[in-house]
């Protein structure tokens, strides 16, 4: 058959006799016209100008613009182009049934496609450069397309074809839509004026994309980009190079930022105030309808139009399988005279029975569905990100302006608050991921069950009922895990408290011989969390096993009872649609519970919102106009992102700090504030403050002194407004009342450095912020902190003393600018010389030089001589107002009284300059912390120890091969730490749990297709007179086929409840496993692991790190083999049908391959963002809630909120980020998934029939069908298996710990039982280090102490005092030398035996939470009598005597609930109780008072009579009276006599000590 355009059948194919409109291939080629002109026209364009532009630079965003009609253009393109595929696919179908080629039917047709395709890439070139002139020549061609279109229908009319006729249809549609793109072009000319108009409109792309910041474009590519998330290809491939850091994802586009959506939603709040009846709290349902419905709706759109298309595959799959049979038969027409235009025209239902159309129907329907499903998704992400941000803006908002009552008198918690911020808005945000499905899963349901029906009749029904009635099992099931989970979570923060007290103590356990016990209690605690995990454990599996088992049974109901109700057999299309349909119900059905189980969360989190939203507030005083200098008013001009003129940058960017006056001193007013009556609460009517009148005078110092509890500090934060006011006013000078300087009782700080917690947003001087630094003897404190005022503080930072966090903030009161400065008791945590230096160089100096007004709260009486103006208050009302003349004179009992108060002060005073002060030991504490962690050279995760080796090697690829490498080795070590057994069932089960699954569907393609194909069944079901006894044969082998089909169902089953169970069980064996050895692990290892690893580092892999281990490897595991093996089957079965498919099959797996490799690099980058961006944002709510009332003294509350909206942006901008990954991601698996479909189909289509039983050719594309699900399971899987797996490898990194060696070398029975007798102790030639690769700290000592001696052991800081008492211990590494306790070498003695008979008393008391007994007694071995005794010596017998409960009454954790001095004592009661005759005592009598000193002293003396005491003492002065002393200088033991002989001695070290001390 030769080739000719017009075909070459008939003899007047080119006449023209009857006209030339009149010949239809004419008509035909005249069609070309405007597609060759278009290619002709824009080819030149697209390839000189754009080719040379884009070689040279890269087109950047901010030129973008989305002429008027942008995605209309779109839409109507991509339909043009599906109309398009039809013509060419109905002409080339027509083209079969003519006698020669008629190359006119369908060359039109695909130039038109290639046309439109060029008109969209020639388009978006105009756009991306914004030159509209070029649009002309598209104009040109939509007009032509349009005029040549409409003569050929206007033809086709005239024959008499009509809509029956394909070509008809084809044609009408393809007029419509030219016609509309001709209308979009002519509006972009009316509002763009680029032609026929004198004056062209200058219009500038939207302000987000001139910011080059914004790197989020979703919202401004254009609609293919969009669709497939193209413009996140660099972001995605280049993390493959560079890890993805905050800078590269830069800053959110206006619409999304949280401003822009609280505005939203404030606004919908508001509006229902205004409407209704006032006392009527707003909706939060309504506000956030009004405010983020129409995303909502528009994502339902998708989401309908999705799921309508989804059940395409189902019904492309049966019509394919049923014409299968009718391809051999092909037809000619032989008479063509007697047809229009002399071609064939077919109807639409003939054109749908060709299989090849089929297939690529198939094929465009799985690509539109799978588009349509991912935009759902991402727009309801989007809305939810951008409600989340609104939320936390309004809550943030509302804290602001909390009435401080509320949070003192327990109304809201800071507990309450965090959970408001990190869980009810995040419930909300899911509610709203999840929302669409609420309405679109019932319409999935029923249009899925309707179609059953049409395909099986009523057995189809029975199969549904089976689904519908196992789903409320499955709603159990989840509400149970919800419970468990609870449970679980008490249990692990209950176990959490007791690891953290252990490794908090963990230097007194080891001493003590003690770690096990604790070890113990903590195990306890963890076998019940373990019991929790169990259940859980079985309650997940059960959930996934009903996945699993759901479909199967259905399939079997529905499949046994049409065996027995229907007379025909099952054909295979029939069969494999109805499979294909179970699968596609079963999803919604399993969502459904979680769904259902998220709205009744949302409820939940709603009804909290709308209770703290209606919480009160605090007092609107005159005063407070300046409450929020944010105007909100410029921001409603112009709501989000429409109207892009003006600029709306951050709002908040236009706050300043309010200006300062500088004309001080000249100020008249004398009076700074005034009070008048006054009558305050703190919000139970009943006043805590009553009957205040009170002036403080312009820049003098007033102080207010009064008794403990009297309302010191109630009257301070009374003025400024924070209390309720029942009556009278607090005047302001005008001047006075911007903002004041105020430093809170309890110290307060930020997380952040510790230069910004002083300049707290004020402008940094250099010269000012040193005055300050010195005023508040700061500059020694930070000159030990590593990095300086540049090192972070505050809850997530360096945990300093209360002292040291006191004065930062005394500092960062004095910094400021302002004219009143509140200081509310500044001297509390201080020591006296401390308190000396800031009265005098911070108070009475830099203040008052300033003139600046300073109102003092204080207990130290001996300042009033310093105070220009005295308050004393007392029980809530002001005692006496005045100079302390006034009072003198006026009210001399008052002065007598505080008189002799100031005279018990000043003894205090000369006591107190005896003892080292605490300051000191403040910095001596801290010098500690940092010392032992230089060692570790601040190197704080093991991940950054990788990074480091990563960044040395400069060669690119290895570091992105390690990128992008699956942690096989560990994922090895999980399994195996789970035990070998369960490892081997879990593979064997999986592996033949899908097999019996594939079994079962190759069993019903046999069964199906032995119907069709067997010639005697077709022939007797043909034949009128229908034999018996083939009847039953035919019965019979459909009885065997049906038990066989039950069988293997039942065994699949069977085979989804042992995998389930066993890889739940294999992860929590893992885990208990991971747990134990880690613990022992950490227990049992020096002391020096603890020195050089940060407790918080410790922490993390019990808490998060376990956690993870627990919970989340196994369910992802799980998903991980399933979704590979069904993958792996499917494509296994597809090559089985159709070898060809394996050609097709390796380019797909090269791309899956690239795919999955890029993805999964930067996945987990984007996870590490999202995780690092959320803690700082949860901090500063929490922060902020803490310290209210400093942030609204100081006025600073916009600065705050500004922090505030850039910590959700930036957290808002990693997770959008993240979540358009897992779209880019999902489009593509999809787009492959489709690929492999399409290719199955044509492989089958294209084979030769003779092979192929048409069952099996169902069987294959059914399997097909499900790879589009599974494949982005396999990566998303493979993603977080890999971020889960980075737990397992911390947790492992800590198991090759070295532990100390407690075997020892001399076996316990050899050990006499009472030794140490007599406490005899040689010290022979000792060298001591912390660590094999470190300096030696005890060189060569030699000493002797006879039994029952008292030695004293001093030296300057860092001379290896406390180094020697850790050597008795065993406790560091004796690596020459050795030490003998009564014949006895302590390093040759078991560990625990040692430390079992010596007693030690520490520098830091540490108690545990638990009874007095425990804590003197952990090991239970001691009589009542003996522990009262201890506590009598130690001086407490009396006093615990008074506590409910006696020995039995309960220490909080740390032994909070006890002083310093007294918790020392309970140390001493613990060293008493053990009868060792060899004590220590570490630098003991430190931390504590003078009298309790004297006790201790007295103790050692008596009760220590007879027993060996050896004293580390950092004050000289405590071992004057000891019969031996050993000095020590840098490690050497430098003097060794008695303190007498010593002190004789003028140039001894001792004396020297002895005389700088004192």
């Amino acid at each position: 058959m030769a080739l000719s355009f017009c075909g070459n059948d008939l003899n007047n194919s080119y006449s023209v006799e009857k006209g030339v409109l009149n010949n239809g291939c004419f008509v035909d080629a005249l069609n070309l016209v405007p597609h060759v002109f278009l290619l002709f026209i824009t080819f030149p364009i697209l390839f000189i100008g754009w080719g040379s532009q884009s070689s040279k630079v890269q087109i950047h965003h901010n030129t973008w613009l989305h002429f008027p009609g942008h995605n209309l253009r779109w839409i109507l393109t991509f339909t043009l182009l599906f109309v398009h595929v039809c013509e060419i696919a109905e002409g080339i179908v027509s083209n079969t049934w003519m006698q020669s080629n008629h190359l006119h039917l369908f060359l039109p047709a695909f130039m038109g496609f290639i046309a439109a395709t060029t008109s969209v890439v020639y388009y978006h070139n105009i756009e991306t450069a914004n030159f509209p002139k070029l649009l002309l020549a598209l104009f040109i061609y939509w007009v032509l397309a349009f005029i040549t279109k409409i003569i050929k229908l206007w033809k086709f009319a005239e024959e008499g074809l009509g809509v029956e006729h394909l070509r008809f249809c084809i044609t009408a549609v393809l007029v419509v839509l030219y016609g509309l793109l001709m209308a979009v072009e002519v509006n972009v000319i009316r509002v763009r004026k680029y032609v026929f108009f004198a004056n062209p409109q200058r219009v500038k792309p939207p302000e987000d994309l001139q910011d080059l910041g914004v790197r989020f474009l979703q919202p401004f590519v254009n609609l293919l980009s969009k669709a497939t998330y193209w413009w996140m290809n660099p972001l995605i491939i280049g993390a493959h190079k560079r890890p993805i850091e905050l800078k590269k994802i830069g800053k959110l586009p206006i619409a999304m930022r949280a401003l822009t959506n609280y505005l939203r939603l404030k606004d919908a709040y508001e509006e229902q105030r205004n409407t209704e009846d006032l006392d009527k709290a707003p909706s939060i349902w309504r506000s956030m309808y009004r405010a983020f419905g129409r995303p909502i709706l528009l994502s339902s759109t998708f989401r309908y139009m999705a799921d309508l298309l989804g059940f395409a595959g189902p019904l492309c799959i049966s019509g394919i399988v049923e014409h299968m049979d009718n391809k051999t038969e092909v037809v000619t027409m032989n008479k063509t005279e007697d047809l229009p235009f002399g071609v064939y025209f077919m109807s639409s239902t003939q054109l749908l029975q060709n299989t090849y159309v089929l297939a690529v129907l198939l094929f465009l329907a799985l690509i539109l569905q799978r588009t349509f499903l991912q935009a759902s998704y991402y727009v309801t992400i989007e809305t939810g990100i951008n409600l989340r941000g609104a939320l936390l803006a309004m809550i943030y908002n509302k804290i602001l302006r909390l009435s401080t009552s509320n949070m003192s008198m327990g109304e809201m918690t800071l507990g309450q608050i965090n959970n408001l911020v990190a869980i009810e808005t995040n419930q909300l945000m899911w509610f709203l991921f999840l929302c669409p499905n609420l309405w679109a899963m019932p319409v999935q349901i029923i249009m899925g069950v309707i179609l059953l029906y049409y395909l099986l009749g009523f057995s189809a029904l029975i199969g549904a009922l089976v689904i519908v009635l196992l789903a409320p099992i499955q709603y159990l099931i989840a509400t149970k895990l919800a419970d468990t989970q609870k449970s679980s979570l008490d249990y692990s923060t209950d176990r959490l408290k007791k690891t953290t007290e252990i490794l908090k103590g963990i230097k007194l356990l080891k001493l003590y011989a003690w770690e096990n016990i604790f070890c113990d209690s903590v195990l306890e605690t963890r076998s019940k969390e373990l019991t929790c995990l169990r259940t859980f454990a079985f309650y997940t599996s059960m959930s996934i096993f009903m996945n699993a088992a759901i479909p199967i049974a259905a399939v079997l109901a529905t499949f046994v009872t049409h065996a027995y109700i229907s007379q025909s057999r099952l054909s295979p299309a029939e069969a494999f649609a109805s499979l294909a349909l179970f699968h596609i119900l079963v999803t919604p059905l399993f969502l459904l519970s979680t769904v259902v189980r998220f709205a009744v969360k949302a409820l939940i989190s709603v009804q909290k919102l709308g209770e703290f939203l209606q919480s009160e507030e605090i007092g609107d005083d005159s005063w407070r106009n300046g409450d929020m200098p944010v105007s909100l008013e410029s921001c409603k001009k112009h709501p989000g992102a429409r109207n892009r003129k003006q600029p709306l940058r951050y709002q908040m960017d236009n706050y300043e700090q309010p200006l300062r006056r500088q004309l001080r001193p000249t100020e008249t007013e004398d009076v700074a504030v005034k009070v008048n009556n006054g009558y305050f609460t703190w919000g139970s009517n009943l006043s805590t403050l009553s009957d205040i009148n009170i002036r403080i005078p312009t820049g003098q110092l007033t102080m207010i002194v009064g008794q403990v509890g009297c309302g010191k500090s109630s009257l301070l934060l009374a003025m400024l407004g924070e209390m309720q006011t029942l009556s009278g006013k607090v005047y302001w000078s005008n001047k006075n009342r911007y903002s004041v300087a105020y430093a809170a009782q309890k110290s307060w700080l930020l997380n952040a450095t510790v230069e910004d917690n002083i300049t707290f947003g004020s402008p940094f001087s250099k010269q000012r912020y040193k005055a300050v630094i010195d005023a508040c003897s700061l500059q020694p404190d930070i000159d030990l902190l590593p990095f300086g005022d540049q090192t972070e503080i505050g809850e997530r930072g360096i945990n300093l003393s209360g002292g040291q966090r006191q004065r930062i903030c005394v500092a960062r009161a004095l910094y400021q600018n302002t004219n009143i400065v509140f200081l509310d008791d500044p001297f509390s945590a201080l020591d006296i010389h401390l308190s000396d230096h800031l009265m005098q160089e911070g108070i009475l100096k830099f203040l008052q030089d300033d003139k600046r007004t300073v109102v003092l709260v204080t207990h130290k009486l001996q300042y009033l001589i310093h105070a220009d103006w005295i308050i004393a208050m007392k029980d809530g009302s002001v005692l006496r107002e005045g100079t302390l003349k006034d009072i003198q004179t006026h009210d001399v009992e008052l002065y007598e009284h505080w008189k002799t108060l100031m005279n018990r002060q000043d003894q205090e005073l000369e006591k107190d300059t005896e003892i080292e002060s605490q300051t000191t030991l403040e910095r001596k504490t801290l010098r500690r912390a940092f010392y032992s962690r230089e060692a570790k050279n601040q190197i704080d995760d093991e991940d950054e120890e990788e990074e480091e080796e990563e960044d040395e090697d400069d060669n690119m690829s290895t570091t992105t091969s390690r990128r992008s490498k699956i942690p096989w080795r560990v994922c090895w070590r999980y399994l195996s730490s789970g035990g070998f057994f369960l490892v081997f069932l879990l593979v064997t089960s999986k592996l033949a749990k899908h097999s019996v699954m594939v079994a079962i569907d190759y069993w019903l393609a046999d069964w199906t297709s032995s119907a069709s194909n067997d010639p005697i069944s077709s022939f007797i079901s043909d034949a009128t007179a229908t034999n018996d006894t083939t009847r039953a044969a035919q019965n019979a082998e459909d009885q065997s086929y049906l038990l066989v089909f039950i069988i293997l169902c039942g065994a699949g089953i069977v085979l989804c409840l042992i995998t389930s169970l066993t890889v739940e069980f294999l992860g929590l064996s893992a885990a208990t496993n991971l747990h134990h050895n880690l613990l022992n692990k950490i227990i049992h290892a020096p002391l020096r692991f603890f020195d050089v690893t940060p407790l918080g580092q410790i922490l993390n892999r019990f808490s998060a790190d376990t956690n993870i281990i627990d919970q989340h490897i196994p369910p992802t595991l799980e998903s991980l083999t399933r979704s590979t093996l069904l993958c792996l089957s499917a494509i296994g079965i597809i090559a089985f049908v159709t070898p060809v498919f394996l050609i097709a099959l390796f380019p797909l797996a090269v791309a899956f391959y690239f795919i999955q490799k890029y993805f999964r690099v930067a996945s987990k980058d984007l996870q590490d963002l999202d995780d690092s961006t959320q803690l700082p944002l949860l901090c500063h709510f929490s922060e902020t809630a803490e310290g209210l009332t400093t942030i609204r003294a100081f006025r600073h509350e916009a600065r705050f909120k500004q922090r505030m909206l850039e910590l959700t942006d930036t957290n808002n901008t990693a997770y959008l980020f993240l979540s358009a990954a897992n779209r880019w991601l999902e489009v593509r698996t999809d787009y492959l998934g489709a690929v492999i479909v399409l290719t199955a189909a044509v492989a089958a289509i294209w084979m030769p029939f003779s092979r192929l039983q048409s069952g099996l050719v169902g069987l294959g594309l059914t399997y097909a069908l499900t790879v589009t699900n599974y494949l982005n399971w396999v990566v998303r899987n493979l993603a977080d298996l890999e971020v889960q797996m980075a737990a397992v490898k911390k947790v492992n990194s800590f198991l090759s710990t070295e532990s100390e060696n407690y075997e020892g070398s001399i076996d316990v029975s050899q050990v006499p039982e009472d030794w140490p007798q007599h406490g005899e102790i040689k010290i022979q030639d000792l060298c001591v280090r912390y660590d094999p690769m470190l300096k030696p700290v005890l060189k060569h000592v030699n000493a002797f102490i006879n039994p029952g001696q008292k030695v004293g052991i001093c030296g300057r800081t860092g001379s290896g005092k406390s180094s020697l008492s850790l050597a008795f211990f065993n406790m560091v590494d004796v690596f020459e030398g050795k030490i003998i306790i009564d014949g006895i070498d302590i390093c040759k003695l078991p560990l625990q035996t040692l430390r079992s008979r010596l007693s030690i008393i520490l520098q830091d008391p540490v108690l545990f939470s638990g009874s007095i007994r425990f804590n003197l007694d952990p090991e239970r071995t001691c009589t009542d009598d003996r522990l009262w005794e201890a506590l009598e010596i130690a001086q407490l017998k009396n006093m615990v005597k008074a506590l409910p409960g006696g020995l039995d009454a309960v220490i909080t954790e740390g032994g909070e609930n006890f002083s310093v001095g007294q918790r020392q004592l309970f140390c001493l009661a613990r060293a008493f109780v053990r009868k060792s005759s060899i004590l220590i005592m570490d630098e003991a009598t430190a931390s504590i008072d003078m009298a309790t000193e004297n006790i201790l002293q007295k103790v050692v003396m008596t009760a220590f009579a007879d027993r060996t005491v050896v004293t580390i003492a950092h004050l000289v002065a405590s071992i004057l009276e000891a019969e031996q002393v050993l000095v020590f200088s840098s490690g050497i033991l430098v003097e060794c006599d008695s303190a007498a002989n010593l002190l004789a001695q003028e140039d001894s070290l001792f004396s020297i000590l002895v005389r700088t001390h004192k």
